[in-house]
């Protein structure tokens, strides 16, 4: 099962020559996928028990943030990789999850085959 989170966010990357060095912002989306047994319930996670993990987790933290003072280096990759970090310290049992940085630009994360 996937949720999907929006957040607006600034950052800037010093080492590029383009338009990324200057400060700027996103639209960011993240989809966090969840996979595993089913519970009692016939649930993998309750939704609403998502929402509140990834909301209290990253969205809440990095909403209307600027990203260099979460990640040194605030690419869309590193940002994935951090996010999969703190949920997965929350015990979600993640098997995706992908940043959007733009509508047309992404970064995705799988769990490796046969585990988180």
């Amino acid at each position: 099962m996937t949720c999907t989170f929006r957040f607006e966010a600034a950052h800037h990357l010093p080492w590029h020559t383009g338009k990324c060095r200057g400060l700027h912002g996103h639209s960011y989306r993240l989809d966090v996928t969840v996979s595993g047994p089913l519970d009692a319930n016939g649930v993998v996670v309750d939704f609403d028990d998502l929402r509140a993990t990834v909301d209290r987790t990253v969205v809440g933290v990095w909403d209307h943030r600027d990203l260099n003072e979460i990640v040194l280096n605030p690419t869309a990759e590193l940002l994935a990789q951090r996010a999969w970090e703190l949920l997965e310290a929350e015990g979600l049992p993640l098997s995706e999850l992908r940043l959007w940085e733009t509508p047309d630009a992404w970064a995705t994360l799988r769990a490796a085959p046969g585990g988180g």
